[in-house]
């Protein structure tokens, strides 16, 4: 049995405290903690190296990973301190959030079965099947909305959009882009998009007047994309939604140097934590494509909704529907 003295004196460090009470919960890896904390491995293994040494956790090997959890018979002394600590580690709410997306992306083989599909879908040739096909079918059974395309490039998903949109507002920082979108939408007769040149940290739109903002590939190349969520707040109606679509965090830096990337993708539990952060209720994050090719990237798509309550909702304690994450 450790030192009660001592397990005070290594639990007053936040992270080692942090640690502590998420694997009084469940039993997870470095890997896991590592998403949920948002720490550097170097300084996740090596508290967890204190906290083992001390006698307060144990690991136990499954194939490449790790899996620690708490000696709860050497904490049974400092349970209940403990539980009470949670309620003042300012951190807490956010790793519990993260804890319980950690156990749906367990759970939840939304991906896998995706992927499966997906190559099901065009494995053999039929005349006439196509997901370009089936994307625009699809797209026709949208409502007339009024649709914020945000950094819209050229304005491809745009047009596609403003076959059934009431109105599409396609914003770039390009100027090239959008002379070119313009060009092509005159040529096609669409008179329902409209091309704007702006930033989408402050989306030349007015406030309160969108139904659904999309950032398709865009919020990675953003310099601040909490400030861009913020701004995609303000112009959507109460009871809008959001739709992202980009890239699930990796680590190909020559990403930065070869598309131009500032962000090197975003994992769900960043997403869901930025959108909160943003006013956003019921976010949802999962999987929805992976590249056959190195780097191998994955797309993730993400959703979630402006409150139609005018209460603000930052800060507030809703409960996010985490029922599907990656």
């Amino acid at each position: 049995m450790p030192s009660l003295l001592s397990t005070m004196r290594l639990l007053s460090e936040s992270t080692r405290l942090r640690l502590i009470l998420l694997l009084m919960e469940e039993e997870l890896t470095v890997a896991e903690l590592q998403e949920i904390l948002g720490m550097p491995q170097s300084r996740i293994s090596a508290s967890l190296a204190q906290l083992r040494q001390q006698g307060l956790v144990s690991d136990r090997r499954v194939g490449k990973n790790s899996y620690y959890t708490a000696l709860t018979s050497s904490l049974k002394l400092l349970e209940k301190t403990l539980l009470a600590a949670r309620e003042e580690v300012f951190e807490s709410s956010r790793d519990q959030r993260a804890l319980q997306l950690i156990l749906e992306k367990r759970r939840d083989q939304a991906g896998e079965y995706f992927d499966k599909l997906a190559g099901k879908f065009g494995h053999s040739y039929v005349p006439g099947r196509s997901w370009q096909g089936l994307a625009h079918g699809l797209l026709r059974l949208l409502p007339p909305l009024v649709i914020a395309d945000l950094g819209s490039g050229e304005g491809t998903l745009s047009q596609l959009l403003a076959r059934s949109a009431k109105k599409v507002i396609a914003v770039d920082h390009l100027p090239k882009m959008i002379d070119f979108g313009k060009k092509i939408a005159k040529q096609n007769g669409f008179k329902n998009l409209e091309y704007r040149l702006g930033d989408i940290e402050n989306p030349p739109i007015k406030k309160n007047s969108i139904d659904l903002a999309l950032l398709s590939q865009t919020l990675h190349y953003t310099s601040t994309p909490q400030r861009a969520l913020d701004a995609v707040f303000r112009i959507l109606k109460p009871g809008g939604k959001i739709l992202i679509l980009d890239l699930a965090n990796h680590y190909h830096e020559e990403a930065r140097k070869l598309y131009g990337h500032i962000w090197l993708g975003f994992s769900n539990i960043q997403l869901h934590e930025m959108l909160r952060k943003s006013g956003f209720i019921h976010p949802e994050v999962y999987p929805v494509g992976r590249e056959s090719a190195k780097p191998y990237f994955q797309t993730i798509l993400a959703t979630s909704i402006k409150p139609s309550s005018k209460t603000n909702t930052r800060g507030s304690q809703y409960q996010n529907n985490t029922r599907r994450s990656d």
